[in-house]
């Protein structure tokens, strides 16, 4: 089992990864960062994207949608923006927010890094 520090390193070896965040999406917190920058500040990204998490449960509530959310994907002008929702019995409520340059990654490929790291990870 990886820690929240090494699973954080991990992500960050994912091709075209420009940062990444361990985030509590009751309280909007980022357990932990690594990578980002002066353009990409995670601390605001695990914040605002707590919002976006919050928004699509409500609307699977709303719509009865008997599911869970495997992973939500931003896509912009250069960049990828991955949520990917913590399960398991000790991550509920925690999400990864992983942000990569839309020119060096393979979202596929992202997406099944995620999907490992996530697996390993004990928080």
């Amino acid at each position: 089992m990886a820690n929240t520090e090494t699973a954080l390193k991990e992500a960050m070896t994912i091709e075209g990864a420009l940062g990444v965040a361990l985030v509590d999406y009751t309280s909007g917190m980022a357990l932990g960062t690594l990578g980002g920058g002066h353009e990409l500040d995670l601390t605001v990204a695990a914040a605002a994207n707590t919002d976006v998490v919050r928004a699509k449960v409500r609307a699977m509530e709303l719509l009865g949608l008997n599911d869970e959310i495997e992973d939500i994907l931003i896509t912009l002008g250069s960049q990828y923006h991955l949520i990917r929702l913590l399960k398991g019995r000790n991550n509920g409520g925690l999400f990864l927010y992983l942000a990569l340059d839309k020119a060096r990654a393979n979202l596929a490929m992202a997406r099944h890094q995620l999907k490992r790291i996530e697996a390993e990870l004990e928080v």
